[in-house]
């Protein structure tokens, strides 16, 4: 019940879209703790210390509109009528249009008998332009004029009212496959430690070979610019930009033009880097200060007058963001990891001092832009090479749910982000303490002061050369578990986002690229929320052990249950891969990291069951015989997955090596190494490229889902 909070905050907190209450995964009601909302509320900008700023907040909350001639963005789909309101001083004429993106004026219909209201002494009117059906899609500019007077602008972002499936999945019952890697540790021969570009660009071709029609990595944001690098992908200094640990030094065009002493250090860099592919843990640190020396080597040979050029249009077409980033990665290398401890002037990115320091650094600025330029031109070449080799959709990239905390993005964003919170999840039945990912959020109201534009410019970035997206936590986009600092994870709260804004421009920039959606829609999701997706197109996640028949048995879920528009996958990144699932390593694991609840003989006994439980429908369905052994299984339970209705089916390359060790334990840092562990064979031997291109299992699993088998 809400009735012990005061009723003022309740409202105030309301209206600013900070939960008060919400059903937990057990289905009991909670009330958040007052402390928490009012803390919450500040991290917003929102005064809420005491009952007298709650009171006045509720005033200016009340009046915020009626302060503004038009709302600082608005983002409606196409093909629906929309009514957008404006606030004059009463009597006023005006005219409304709208400036088309690219080029093109449409003239706005107007009413002016709204309501009248004071404000600050002046009498206020409100009054709504009709905004037409016919709008294109794009992100145009309403443009409203005062007689007489000035002009008044504001961005509208017109949006599909659907993502169409490509022409290949749109037939009933058609169903693609692809593979799924967590690139750093999928390394070749070739690799310099960690796996690469050129890594990724093999194994699409391989698996294209296979029938395969996309390849599901890792999100290849940019982490640390120097050691210590922080290994989780989903824990990146900036989702825009790219890590520079992925190039293939040897790709880079200037490498030939190097002279054959400057050739035989770049060699030496790749010997010293590629000691580390023998070892049982990745070693981010050392490769990158290989390759770190190797590229500035070719950095300093310099380019011809067409890569010269291609490299100005790079720069001059990501902009202030790429010279943002490239400046803060400088400052990182002299100042330090946490921008909040630097010199007191270099802490603002528009600061004077900060654009002396980048005179001062010219060179060193121009190089993180080249690598940024070197990579974009790398990524390119994998997406062309994948479709080139017959994948119908190429590289599905993956968006990672936040950043760092003390990152690129919270420097250069400013307070896009919210300071003094971070974002995690409430209590589940994966974790019942609630999980703290130590990422700032974004800010709600400072997005759409800024016309969304740093969300876009992030959503484009990562689907420049993409034929899919997945986006993790994807509730994330309708509401986010906000953490005050210093407090436990259950003693947060939901905050809202407009998620019409926030799903409709992730639907019109991946129209643009002609890419699919996949939304990471795990956990605690509210049922609504899945057929929103649903209904605008973007497809789910369904992995097969969480697939359950609630209705029926509590088995598992009959193949005609499953969701159409899904990415179907026995494993996640979350779980083993499947043949370490089927022994049961992650129970073992989580014993000896002193994890479990419960002893280790239930904990064993009730996840054997369960996989039993799987494996019995899977042999009355005749797709396993009796007495099988785990490969057999780990076939069987892919084959399974080409029967469901599910549009896309994931074979992980863990999977397909036979792989049996954990990549990433939840509720752990240091005591286990996430996020480090390199590709192995089943017996826990490091597996290369090569090996895993010949391997008879390899291909006999892919056939199990291949259109080509």
């Amino acid at each position: 019940m809400t009735s012990a909070l005061p009723k003022p905050l309740v409202e105030l907190a309301g209206g600013h879209g900070v939960a008060t209450e919400f059903w937990d995964w057990q289905g009991n009601h909670r009330t958040v703790e007052e402390s928490t909302i009012r803390r919450v509320l500040g991290a917003l900008g929102v005064p809420a210390e005491d009952e007298a700023q709650v009171r006045q907040s509720l005033v200016d909350l009340g009046e915020a509109a009626w302060r503004r001639v038009l709302p600082p963005v608005l983002v409606v789909r196409a093909g629906r009528a929309h009514r957008l309101p404006v606030h004059l001083p009463a009597g006023e004429e005006f005219t409304a249009r709208l400036d088309l993106e690219g080029e093109g004026v449409l003239d706005l219909a107007h009413t002016q008998e709204g309501k009248v209201k004071e404000i600050d002494g002046a009498r206020v009117q409100a009054s709504e332009v009709l905004l037409p059906e016919s709008m294109p899609l794009g992100w145009h500019e309403v443009r409203v004029s005062v007689t007489g007077g000035a002009t008044h602008t504001m961005p509208l972002v017109v949006a599909p009212q659907r993502l169409e499936l490509p022409d290949f999945l749109e037939d009933e019952g058609e169903q693609a496959w692809g593979t799924m890697t967590q690139l750093y540790a999928m390394r070749s021969t070739e690799s310099w430690g960690t796996g690469d570009l050129a890594d990724l660009a093999d194994l699409a071709a391989w698996s294209a070979g296979l029938g395969a029609d996309f390849v599901l990595v890792n999100p290849l944001h940019a982490a640390e610019a120097a050691p210590p690098m922080e290994p989780s992908p989903y824990l990146p200094t900036t989702r825009r930009f790219v890590n520079p640990i992925y190039i293939r030094v040897e790709d880079v065009p200037e490498v030939a033009y190097l002279s054959a002493a400057e050739r035989q250090l770049v060699e030496w860099f790749a010997d010293d880097a590629q000691r580390y592919l023998d070892v049982d843990r990745l070693e981010r640190d050392a490769v990158w200060s290989a390759k770190e020396a190797a590229l500035r080597l070719v950095f300093r040979q310099g380019r011809s007058v067409r890569r010269q050029r291609a490299l100005h249009d790079f720069v001059d077409r990501e902009g202030q963001g790429l010279v943002d980033f490239a400046t803060w990665a400088v400052l990182f290398g002299i100042h330090g990891p946490d921008w909040r401890e630097w010199p007191a002037e270099l802490r603002d990115p528009r600061s004077e001092a900060v654009a002396a320091f980048r005179d001062e650094h010219t060179e060193q600025v121009e190089f993180q832009c080249w690598m940024q330029w070197i990579l974009a031109e790398q990524l390119a070449a994998v997406q062309r090479d994948a479709v080139a080799a017959g994948m119908r959709l190429g590289v599905m990239h993956d968006l990672a749910v936040g950043v760092h905390p003390h990152g690129a993005d919270t420097w250069a964003l400013g307070d896009a982000l919210a300071r003094d919170v971070t974002v995690g999840a409430p209590a589940d039945q994966y974790n019942q303490l609630g999980q703290n990912w130590s990422q700032p959020p974004w800010r709600p109201d400072k997005l759409a002061e800024l016309g969304y534009t740093p969300y876009r410019d992030m959503i484009r970035a990562v689907l420049r050369d993409a034929g899919g997206l997945r986006v993790d936590h994807v509730i994330g986009l309708f509401r986010l578990w906000w953490i005050p600092e210093g407090t436990e994870p259950r003693e947060g709260t939901y905050v809202r986002y407009d998620h019409e804004a926030m799903v409709g421009i992730l639907m019109l920039e991946a129209h643009r690229a002609g890419a699919v959606v996949v939304g990471e829609d795990l956990g605690t999701v509210e049922p609504w929320v899945r057929d929103y997706l649903s209904e605008a197109g973007i497809l789910g996640t369904s992995i097969l052990w969480f697939e359950k028949d609630y209705d029926g048995d509590g088995g598992l879920l009959p193949p005609e249950g499953f969701r159409e528009l899904s990415l179907a996958t026995v494993t996640t990144h979350d779980l083993p891969p499947t043949a370490g699932y089927l022994q049961g390593v992650h129970v073992d694991l989580r014993h000896s990291l002193g994890l479990l609840d419960r002893s280790l003989e239930e904990e064993r006994a009730a996840d054997e069951a369960d996989r039993e439980q799987v494996l019995a429908t899977l042999r009355q369905r005749g797709l396993l015989r009796e007495g099988a052994g785990v490969a057999e299984q780990v076939e069987a339970l892919h084959r399974f997955l080409g029967f469901t209705a599910a549009k896309l089916v994931g074979v992980s390359v863990s999977d397909l090596a036979q792989d049996t060790r954990v990549i990433n334990q939840p509720g752990t840092d240091e005591e286990y190494p996430n996020w480090r562990v390199p590709l192995a064979g089943p017996e826990g031997r490091p597996m290369m490229l090569e090996e895993l291109f010949t391997s008879r299992s390899a291909r006999r699993l892919a056939r199990t889902v291949s259109r080509e088998a």
